[in-house]
């Protein structure tokens, strides 16, 4: 097999048993590098394949985009039988694969221990809400971490929450990260091991790892909301002339001099900061007197169009962009290289990004999203050696199911056809 710089993890043979979005990030993020990701979905599809956003056919744009580049089987997860076929799944694959991704401990024959005794060098990588084994989705793991108080307009006297699944997101890559880990440590030593990732403990480890919790436990006053200001330096929206707006950050002097000196502000805030007897350089300052300083600007960008302040901003360091709807953004994906064209069946042909990761100047393209079932047939026959008469009776007991009705590949139709014969 030629080597392809984009796919370093051709070879890995990854098991997924998943929903929403963590797992399967972790999953789609593998496979997009190379590994063969085996989703296992049972009768019927897994809860999340109807989740919002939908295409006007009902299929989810949502499981569609987090499910690139998989292959899928159609197992019965409440019989025996079908959680002792995902068992044989996850423990064969040879040298690289003995590797599951979860979600669920519900199943006793799908745990590490009973894994680990077919297959001592197994890799299971488990995702829970909570570190004990409690549930927690990333909506209720907001609400426990404190961010959703900081969130939201200034003057909000209610929690609120981000849209963006972030500790979801977090979660899911450093499941990846962990599950990588763990297959050179097996790689080195031969010895397979469980990693656990606490969705709750993906937030904790970020609001620590800001600085959010030693300031909780070190100062006496409470961070309060600022709305769209930048916490701890220069940073805010303005609306210009025709109703645009943009986001302005100023982090470093250079950033803040070049911002003053395009918008012919130096003088106005020399002055300010004698009459004040402060230094806007320590950017300590800009953010205790961000409001008069926001209101300074805010002045100019209001006698200016969107374009004449986007131009001004292009010539300097200043941090900056114009707001964009999802609708503005997806007129703008044709030519964006990390796009490419996904023809998702119940979808259509679209724009899907590929992997985000840039190997030597090689990306892999997006795939589209398996079918529920779609590879039931085919990667049974494959991994496990099953022949057609023993896919027939899964089949006519119910124990797995094929992308809409049963149509046997290739191999699996010459086999029937030398069975007959």
């Amino acid at each position: 097999m030629a080597f392809i710089r984009s796919r370093p993890l051709s070879g890995m043979r990854v098991i997924e048993i998943s929903t929403y979005v963590a797992t399967p990030l972790s999953g789609m993020t593998l496979a997009q590098l190379g590994a063969d990701v085996i989703r296992i979905e049972p009768i019927g599809g897994a809860p999340d394949r109807t989740r919002r956003p939908l295409a006007e056919s009902g299929t989810s744009l949502y499981w569609s985009g987090l499910n690139k580049g998989k292959r899928a089987i159609e197992v019965d997860l409440s019989s025996r039988q079908g959680r002792r076929l995902v068992a044989d799944l996850v423990v064969s694959g040879g040298l690289r694969g003995g590797i599951v991704v979860s979600n669920s401990e519900r199943h006793p024959e799908l745990s590490f221990e009973a894994l680990r005794e077919r297959r001592p060098d197994v890799i299971h990588v488990l995702l829970t809400g909570r570190r004990n084994g409690e549930t927690a989705v990333d909506y209720t793991v907001q609400a426990a971490t404190g961010f959703p108080q900081l969130t939201g307009p200034e003057e909000a006297a209610q929690p609120v929450n981000n849209v963006v699944p972030a500790w979801d997101l977090a979660a899911g890559l450093y499941l990846a990260v962990g599950l990588l880990a763990a297959e050179r440590h097996r790689l080195l030593t031969g010895e397979g091991q469980q990693v656990r990732v606490a969705l709750e403990d993906v937030a904790l480890a970020s609001a620590g790892n800001l600085g959010y919790l030693a300031e909780a436990q070190l100062s006496g006053t409470p961070r309060e909301r600022c709305g769209n200001y930048v916490y701890g330096t220069f940073g805010r929206d303005f609306t210009t002339a025709d109703g645009g707006r943009l986001m302005v950050v100023a982090l470093t002097v250079r950033h803040w001099r070049d911002l003053l000196a395009a918008t012919g502000l130096t003088e106005v805030v020399s002055a300010l900061a004698a009459a004040l007897g402060v230094d806007f350089g320590d950017e300590a300052e800009r953010y205790r007197h961000r409001k008069l300083l926001g209101d300074l600007l805010a002045g100019w960008f209001g006698t200016r169009t969107r374009a004449e302040a986007e131009s001004a901003l292009r010539a300097t360091s200043v941090l900056w962009s114009a707001y964009r709807s999802f609708t503005e953004l997806a007129a703008l994906l044709p030519g964006n290289p990390l796009m490419g064209k996904v023809t998702q069946p119940g979808v259509g042909e679209h724009w899907a990004p590929g992997s985000p990761v840039v190997m030597d100047g090689e990306q892999a393209l997006p795939e589209a999203s398996p079918l529920v079932g779609e590879h039931t047939g085919e990667v049974l026959r494959a991994e496990l050696g099953l022949s057609a008469a023993q896919l027939a009776k899964l089949r006519e007991d119910g124990v797995i199911r094929d992308a809409g009705g049963h149509q046997p590949d290739r191999a699996e139709h010459r086999e029937e056809t030398n069975e007959r014969s």
